[in-house]
């Protein structure tokens, strides 16, 4: 059984229509990082284990799932859970895991639609992906939320972001530790109304994340 880290902070709307299409053989942990719209509560009905996490943070999130998830498979899958990602893509990600084509696999987001990814947003990824090519020498277009790998391979890289950074961290530390990284299409959708996107939602979230990104660049 393959865990699936969900960060969540207020996605109680998504969460019903995400722990529904979740594939076999993969589990759900949502990890509740200060929902106050009743996301723990939703998760648990649908039968998802649910751990929370006082530290404010996407990395904090992510890392605590990590942590949590059954060292027995191995396999983590990490997933935005605003409903943006069908679950239903999730063996396209960790397929190449799985079968020992790569350490790290990614999905590099395709929107499905119009206005599905804010134009701030996608230029803010693909001046970050840019410069992550350039440094590291990975091929990669996104800086996607989206991603799988061994539960212990991600826990031996040490990494120390607790906020928007940690993806960008995590492929950083994956390109020093010589890891094979691939990269596959997955579809990006208009996430499910009732929520909103912490980093591209808004000019100040995309801002933010930026932010942070940058600063585990210069480190």
């Amino acid at each position: 059984m393959t865990d699936v880290v969900l960060p969540c902070l207020n996605e109680a709307p998504a969460l019903v229509w995400l722990l529904e299409r979740m594939p076999a053989g993969y589990r759900p942990i949502v990890v509740d990082n200060g929902s106050t719209d009743g996301s723990a509560a939703v998760a648990r009905r649908f039968g998802a284990r649910v751990v929370t996490v006082l530290q404010p943070g996407y990395g904090a999130a992510v890392h605590a799932g990590v942590v949590a998830a059954d060292p027995a498979d191995g396999l983590v899958c990490v997933m935005d859970a605003d409903g943006s990602f069908d679950p239903g893509e999730l063996p396209l990600v960790a397929d190449p895991v799985r079968g020992g084509a790569a350490r790290l696999a990614v999905g590099r987001r395709r929107p499905v639609g119009r206005g599905v990814w804010p134009p701030h947003a996608r230029l803010g990824n693909a001046v970050l992906a840019h410069r992550l090519r350039r440094t590291t020498g990975l091929r990669v277009h996104d800086i996607g939320p989206m991603r799988a790998a061994r539960r212990d391979d991600l826990l031996a890289l040490g990494l120390r972001d607790r906020r928007f950074g940690y993806p960008l961290e995590l492929l950083i530390a994956a390109a020093r530790a010589g890891w094979q990284v691939t990269e596959v299409d997955v579809a990006y959708h208009r996430r499910t109304a009732g929520t909103t996107s912490k980093v591209t939602g808004t000019v100040r979230g995309t801002v933010r994340a930026i932010r942070d990104m940058s600063a585990v660049l210069a480190r």
